[in-house]
């Protein structure tokens, strides 16, 4: 039944998902945590930060993952078909409509009527994020966090993935304040 479940869930991200990665995390979020409960979301937030840092297209390496967690090596590759067969069908049939129409008015208001779309999207699992990053670290951490990754990021123009691996590894050798506490 698992396979079942994993083929309509990436099934639905991959019909669903149009303007590429970014704008399926919330629909692979909405499927695997929210209706199936495959995950939480701290989880999701774990795998969603390891995918962005590997190379590749986020959705079929969030399927893979999440697919193989839930049922197997037979998940794994149930779950990435799903993410991208339908892409694969889609992109052929739209690409040969919208080749001879794409420069008609209506197609043009269709896809920048996508992106707001796409953008609440995105905003609503930020939010989502934020909210668990203030409940876990308290507002001075989650603030001092968002706008280090935001210079990082946008001023100086490092790679996400680099910012991960840096947060890892601090996160590694930083001493548990919890077992400090406890020790007498």
């Amino acid at each position: 039944m698992n396979q079942w479940y994993l083929c309509l869930a990436f099934f639905r991200v991959g019909i669903l998902g149009y303007g590429g990665g970014p704008s399926s995390i919330p629909l692979v979020q909405k499927e695997v945590v929210e209706k199936y409960k495959w995950m939480d979301n701290e989880e999701f937030g774990n795998i969603l930060a390891l995918a962005n840092a590997l190379p590749g297209p986020i959705a079929t390496k969030m399927a893979g993952y999440i697919g193989y967690r839930v049922a197997g090596i037979l998940g794994m590759v149930t779950a990435v078909a799903a993410t991208i067969i339908p892409t694969v069908f889609l992109m052929i049939i739209l690409l040969t409509f919208l080749s001879s129409a794409s420069n008609t008015r209506w197609v043009n208001g269709m896809t920048e009527a996508v992106l707001p779309v796409v953008g609440v999207m995105l905003a609503v699992l930020t939010y989502n994020f934020l909210t668990k990053a203030k409940n876990d670290l308290g507002w001075f951490w989650m603030l001092v966090l968002v706008l280090t990754s935001l210079i990082f990021t946008e001023i100086l123009e490092i790679h996400p993935a680099i910012l991960i691996l840096g947060l890892l590894l601090v996160a590694l050798v930083k001493p548990d304040a919890n077992k400090q506490e406890e020790s007498p």
